[in-house]
């Protein structure tokens, strides 16, 4: 039995595997420029960020009706259950859908196909984040929380992802104060290939509650200092830091390090059918690769509970707390 954890940074674009892109593809009348699902693994080597993404969204196309985003979301809930998840935040990228013809309910009621039945059938509790591409106008970003608004009682969130460097958290200063008006969480991606300045703006800027990446926070004292302080979640990714080049290798990642700093650290998968590993599988790296003891991986998954965005459900947290605690390592 693996050790319970929550997933907190997690793409469902990015846990769409070969083996389904190639399923929808034929099921929706989309070719895709591979022969195979071997070939199409073989383009999951990537440079950087932007590589990465290039792939990221050309995939996207197989995915059309709300039966797609319901069988995708329910691929990955049964693999992420499988190691161990037992709450999962998700985001999800409406603009990249809407651009290409996908309407926002069709992504919102075809993801709830499986989030609103996932305790059932997965044991997973679940809540869902719409991000916001960062490489898209901040009046793009407007527009989609207000095409968002009919399906807010599904949505506890918003976030920012895509291509960090160029585009600072303040370009979307207005759209964060609208969606704290509408009572959404607020997360973003800050620090990942952008420097520690872009986390301190979608801190005091965006009012954000939770840093995704943030690994480069290791680079400005102060800040660790103030993240220390302010007991701020960073939602670390250490295999996809490998696979975008963020780390050299898994052995130089500064995982350890931010825990003896006192960071209120997660081990999240990011994109796991690009970057090699889900929730279970980033954790096992970084107890196999850094040595992290059992104590170590038992505050991880005690952080991932309580950076999760469950205060209306304390009883549950405390369950899901009183899980690790109990937990026993083989």
């Amino acid at each position: 039995m693996p050790l319970p954890k929550a997933e907190l940074h997690l793409h469902i674009e990015g846990t769409l595997e070969p083996e389904l892109a190639f399923a929808l593809a034929a099921r929706n009348g989309v070719g895709l420029p591979y022969a195979d699902t071997d070939e199409l693994r073989e383009a999951y080597r990537f440079e950087d960020l932007q590589s990465f993404l290039n792939l990221y969204y050309e995939l996207m196309a197989v995915l059309r009706t709300e039966r797609d985003f319901g069988d995708l979301a329910d691929a990955y809930l049964a693999r992420a259950a499988a190691q161990g998840v037992r709450h999962a935040e998700i985001f999800f990228d409406p603009q990249a859908h809407i651009a290409r013809g996908v309407a926002m309910g069709t992504v919102v009621e075809g993801l709830w196909r499986a989030l609103g039945r996932s305790e059932q059938t997965h044991g997973v509790s679940t809540q869902l984040i719409m991000c916001f591409l960062r490489d898209e106008s901040a009046e793009s970003a407007m527009e989609t929380l207000e095409a968002a608004k009919p399906y807010l009682d599904r949505i506890v969130g918003v976030g920012l992802d895509s291509a960090e460097v160029g585009h600072p958290p303040v370009k979307f200063r207005e759209v964060y104060e609208a969606a704290a008006g509408l009572g959404l969480r607020r997360v973003a991606h800050a620090g990942e290939e952008g420097p520690p300045s872009y986390i301190v703006e979608a801190l005091d800027v965006l009012g954000v509650e939770r840093v995704d990446h943030g690994l480069r926070c290791m680079e400005d004292e102060a800040l660790v200092e103030r993240l220390v302080r302010e007991r701020v979640p960073l939602t670390l990714c250490p295999l996809s830091n490998v696979r975008l080049r963020a780390v050299d290798a898994l052995a130089d990642h500064p995982l350890p390090a931010m825990l003896d700093a006192g960071l209120l650290c997660t081990v999240n998968s990011d994109d796991p059918a690009y970057f090699g590993g889900y929730a279970g599988d980033n954790f096992d790296a970084v107890r196999s690769t850094l040595g992290l003891s059992e104590e170590r991986l038992r505050e991880l998954a005690r952080n991932s509970f309580l950076a999760s965005f469950l205060e209306h459900d304390e009883e549950r947290r405390a369950r899901y707390l009183a899980e690790v605690e109990a937990y026993e390592f083989g």
